[in-house]
């Protein structure tokens, strides 16, 4: 078993190695040359990323079979590093936590890869592209997998840098490189929070061991579990985009499209979330912990909700949405509902996946993100419109479809805390419960915007309406499948079946979101149904001018410390160098008046010098 979850991970590191080193070598031996249109099958590079991937999603499909049909945790070290402190311990432990998590991310990522093919077809840095996106997923898996904190911090570490490049792909465009930067910087900050948590933790439980630090969570002293719990929320908000470092993800989707499905779907904001269901005793055993991951759940959620609700860009309001769904899984996880939370993580893996990739459809035969550039595309993209369709029905939480049954048992999650107690109670539970059923119900509303402005009315643009590459196509219709049916598996386990009263609200309030947007949209199928927030518009398409803020109190007060550094090394550091460096110059000048180089000088002086010392010796002798 951990052998299967050992190469699971080292496959597609073993592909990006390949696809680095001999990418574009095996194109020219296939018959092709970096950067020429050439059929996926002669595609050397493709041909390195897919088969790996393929073999993985075997491999962690065995797994999570395996550990179905016997339920239990396997474990195993590789090597134990004697730090002379607390040891570091290379190995993997595989649960059922693990094994669907991982199934998850492998699944998305051969989507991601297979449909790149197409998508990023003639792109000349495609060799370099598919082996990030191989190092991503085997960064996740690393972190999926791995059974001691500072190994799953070694992997959290490598998809910050893999997110930077892949984002920054197209590097020419100021946009992406931007983006890609701020990312890179905003995950850092979180993370220097995380590592010390991570530090915390295992110093204080004398182990990095997962298991054993779960163990050891109720008997740990209440500062430090608290301590570490609340620094480890840190990189969670950074890495799963929670509020107050949420701002990267919109920005991000600058970045080609299949990047932001890998993203949001199975690999980095996923690990957030996936990180406190692995260590859930420790949150547990800090009920401050939950109590401020609930609040920044709520303001996450809702937020967000109404942010992705005034959008004008497809993938702004796919980006605004993943930050939304993130925050019910931590709110799930805040009321003690671990199993409800990691059923949302899958569900949503799967039609965040969807999503993406046929909003990358639509955009390629559109070649525009806007979503008043789309209209009328169901007609000429019919396989693009059922499965987007899909997506987002089960984004909203359309009975029967997968997001239907992981959000329902949030809910229910919350409603008992709310009622009955959990780890959070009184305030925050209903807090988190309201939170919820309010971003229900905008989320319906948008996604129901999203879905008329993309496929109803009239036409807007001038290109041609139709189906992109079938590699494309076929990737999305695969992918509606999953995102249809996920939910039917949460039915064996008593705690993700729909409950009666939770449903029937959420399926009220869904009705209540979508009909709100559906008849604004009815008055005139040419506007644009958020015109109804009026002057709330603005604000909500900016966020809330969180971005504005952070510039205004970070961005120019350190900008503008920069300048004086830079004018007081120019006027006093650089002027104290350049001014010892010309008195220097000045002396040497001179000194070096006797060393002219003229021989007759040299002679005078000499016999100066004679006559002188001569002199000298007769008058005082």
């Amino acid at each position: 078993m951990i052998v299967l979850a050992s190469l699971t991970a080292l496959l597609p590191f073993l592909a990006a190695f390949g696809g680095m080193l001999f990418g574009p070598s095996l194109t020219r031996a296939l018959g092709g040359r970096p950067g020429d249109p050439v059929p996926p099958r002669r595609n050397g590079p493709a041909l390195i990323a897919c088969a790996p991937m393929a073999v993985a999603l075997v491999l962690s499909a065995v797994v999570a079979y395996t550990v179905w049909r016997a339920p239990g945790e396997r474990t195993g070290a590789l090597a134990v590093i004697d730090t002379g402190g607390v040891p570091i311990r290379i190995g993997l432990q595989v649960d059922g936590l693990s094994a669907v998590v991982a199934l998850m991310v492998c699944c998305v990522a051969l989507a991601v890869q297979a449909y790149s093919v197409a998508y990023l077809d003639g792109d000349r840095r495609y060799s370099s592209y598919a082996a990030f996106v191989s190092l991503f997923t085997a960064a996740m898996l690393l972190v999926v997998y791995s059974g001691d904190l500072l190994i799953l911090y070694a992997g959290w570490e490598v998809m910050g840098i893999c997110s930077y490049f892949l984002i920054g792909h197209h590097w020419e465009d100021r946009a992406n490189s931007r983006a890609a930067v701020k990312a890179f910087l905003v995950t850092r900050l979180g993370d220097v929070g995380f590592l010390i948590g991570v530090l915390v933790l295992g110093t204080g439980a004398g182990t990095f061991e997962i298991r054993e630090i779960a163990a050891a969570a109720p008997d740990l002293p209440g500062t430090t579990v608290t301590a570490a719990a609340l620094l480890l929320l840190a990189g969670v908000a950074g890495k799963s985009a929670q509020f107050p470092l949420h701002t990267w993800l919109p920005d991000a989707m600058a970045g080609p499209t299949p990047i932001s499905a890998l993203i949001h779907a199975a690999t980095m904001v996923a690990a957030g979330i996936y990180v406190i269901a692995r260590v859930f005793a420790v949150f547990e055993a800090a009920p401050a912990a939950p109590a401020v991951l609930g609040i920044v759940a709520v303001i996450s959620m809702v937020g967000a909700a109404c942010a992705a609700l005034a959008q004008d860009d497809l993938k702004r309001v796919l980006a605004y949405s993943t930050i939304s769904q993130l925050a019910v899984m931590a709110a799930g996880l805040a009321v003690g509902g671990r199993s409800a939370a990691v059923f949302h993580l899958l569900t949503h893996g799967a039609f965040k996946a969807l999503l993406f990739l046929a909003a990358g459809c639509v955009i390629v035969v559109a070649g525009s993100n806007m979503l008043a550039h789309y209209g009328g595309l169901r007609h000429g993209m019919p396989v693009t419109f059922w499965s987007m369709t899909i997506g987002l029905a089960a984004l909203a939480g359309v009975p029967p479809l997968s997001g239907w049954f992981s959000k329902d048992s949030v809910i229910e999650a919350a409603q008992h805390a709310a009622l009955h107690g959990g780890v959070v109670a009184g305030a925050v539970a209903w807090l988190v419960y309201l939170g919820l059923l309010a971003t229900v119900a905008l989320t319906a509303a948008y996604a129901t915007r999203t879905w008329l402005m993309t496929f109803f009315g009239e036409q807007r643009g001038t290109y041609e309406v139709r189906e992109p590459s079938k590699l494309m196509t076929w990737t999305v219709a695969a992918l509606a499948v999953p995102a249809a049916i996920l939910g039917f598996f949460g039915l064996g386990a008593a705690e993700l079946r729909p409950h009666a009263g939770s449903a029937l609200l959420s399926v009220v309030l869904l009705a209540m979101g979508g009909g709100a947007a559906f008849l604004l949209w009815n008055r005139d199928p040419a506007l644009d149904p958020a015109r109804a927030l009026g002057r709330a518009r603005p604000v909500f398409a900016r966020a809330f001018y969180v971005d504005e803020v952070y510039d205004a109190a970070i961005v120019r007060p350190v900008r503008a410390l920069a300048r004086h550094v830079v004018t007081f090394d120019q006027s006093r550091v650089d002027a104290a160098v350049v001014g010892t460096g010309r008195a220097a110059g000045r002396l040497g000048e001179r000194l070096r008046i006797p060393q002219n180089g003229n021989a007759q000088s040299y002679l005078t002086g000499l016999i100066a010098g004679v006559v002188v010392i001569v002199a000298g010796v007769v008058i005082l002798l």
